[in-house]
This record gives structure tokens, sequence and C-alpha cells, in this order.
């Protein structure tokens, strides 16, 4: 797949799921543009992705803008535009995990729903699902036409998600947000898809290890790594769990002409959880 000539933004791209796709995409000629909200956690992250996929100085860039936020989403839709000449690809990946709740907080008597704050439900929606609005809102009139929009959601907006139901809710938005610009942007030939990854190790998946060591005492004396590693065992068909160029490379798919006539769809890339 060429990507030569193709300038991709990828929002919350300095590491973790952002920072694979980023790779994928350098990897195959685009001029890549990383967002985050910290110019040296950016510059650390252009680093790496340039050195990992083996490409040169410049073809991967970053500018410091909060996806959540409509202001700086246009500001480095401008920036970009002043320094290309176009936009063709957007990846709304920005995102956090969940909870924040301190895990002494939470009892028997106390869900993940009603020991949440108003606050805190406020916070998954807007860095879970807000990210991905502003960031469409400022994007989608400088997107060329015929180009792609990949929304990252998460296997958590695919079915009911107990211990997580802010951020399963507010990916469960972004599935639908998907499926609404897919429709309206049709017209101008863009393409919009989502890709609801399963399990990955990443800082969310620290957090929620950690709830679980003391919420299931049998599990106490393993590191979080091995309680992450038991979970991809037992729920995973496929038997592994899934990285970063997983979800790149099918991300990379979705913004090809191969997938010309590709739009709306929803993939999980789970290793198989989302079907048992």
């Amino acid at each position: 797949m060429d990507f030569d000539n193709k300038v991709v933004l990828i929002t919350g791209a300095a590491r973790g799921i952002g920072a694979g796709i980023a790779r994928c995409f350098a990897a195959q000629g685009a001029r890549v543009i990383v967002t985050d909200l910290d110019q040296d956690l950016i510059d650390k992250g252009v680093a790496d992705i340039s050195t990992e996929a083996g490409i040169a100085s410049g073809q991967v860039t970053g500018v410091v803008a909060d996806a959540a936020n409509q202001v700086d989403m246009a500001s480095a839709v401008a920036t970009i535009i002043a320094d290309c000449g176009s936009l063709d690809v957007l990846v709304n990946n920005a995102g956090i995990g969940g909870p924040t709740t301190e895990f002494t907080e939470i009892s028997a008597s106390t869900t993940a729903l009603t020991g949440m704050t108003d606050e805190e439900w406020d916070r998954q929606l807007m860095y879970n699902l807000r990210t991905a609005f502003s960031s469409a809102h400022a994007v989608i009139p400088a997107l060329s036409n015929g180009g792609s929009i990949v929304n990252i959601a998460s296997i958590a907006a695919l079915g009911p998600t107990v211990t997580l139901p802010a951020y399963g809710a507010a990916k469960a938005g972004v599935v639908h947000l998907t499926r609404t610009l897919a429709i309206e942007l049709a017209p101008r030939q863009i393409r919009v898809n989502c890709i609801c990854p399963g399990l990955l190790w990443t800082r969310a998946w620290e957090l929620l290890t950690s709830q679980m060591k003391i919420n299931q005492p049998e599990l106490a004396n393993m590191t979080n790594r091995q309680v992450f590693e038991s979970v991809v065992e037992n729920i995973t068909p496929l038997g592994g769990e899934q990285t970063p160029e997983d979800i790149g490379n099918l991300a990379v798919f979705y913004a090809s002409e191969k997938a010309r006539m590709i739009t709306g769809q929803i993939v999980a890339v789970d290793g198989g959880i989302s079907v048992k």
C-alpha cells in the first residue's frame, strides 16, 4: 500500500497504540503528524517512532494539542495545511483508560458505577468520546475529498462493561459516531471506519490489574503483567495479546485504496474475544 505524498494526522500518538499506528503509516511512506499533550513526550515519541520504523528524520513530526479541545485541534490542522498543503487521513486515537477511583475506595457494597463521581464520568466521556468529536470537527473541513477517518474505540464498546461503565459508554459513542459520519461524509467520498482493540499491555491495563489484585486475593502474589497474561490466556480464543501494530495494520488498510468501498464498519482486533 502506497502512502507516498499522503498526510496522516494521529491524535494521542506519542506512545502506546497511537505510536504503533504511526509506525505502520510511516513504514508505508506517509507523512505522519502526531499530537499529544506534552512537547517533551512528543519529542521522545517522534524520535522513537522514526527509529523503530527505520525512516528518515522529518517524515514523522508532532504538535502539542488537546484532542478534546476544538481550538487546539483547529490550530493543529492549520499548521498541518500550512506545512504540508493537504490532509488525507485522520486517526482518532487519543483517549484515556479507567478507572481513576482509588482502589481502596472500592468495596463489596460499592460498584464501579456507584463509586464513580460525576467528575470522573464527565472526564471519561470528554477524553474518550469528545476527543473524536472535537478532532473530527476541526479536521473535516480541511480533509481531502476521498480521504479517510479511522476511529479507535474498544471491545468495551461492544458489550456490557461492568468494571468500566463510563469508558464503555464513551467508546460505544465512538462506534455510533463512526456510522453517523460515514453517511454524512459519503458524498465527499470520505470513508469512516472504526477499530475496536482487544487486550494490549498499556498503562490502562496496569491500573486495571492493580484493581483486580485488590478485589481478587488469589492474585495478590502475581505481578500486574502476570495477571494480564492470565486474562489473555483465559479469554482469547487465538491465545495471544494484541500489539499496537495489529491495530496499525488495519488502520493502514482502512485508509488505503484497497478499502475504497468500505465505510461505516466496526472491526474488533481482539483475537476472537468478542465472538465468544
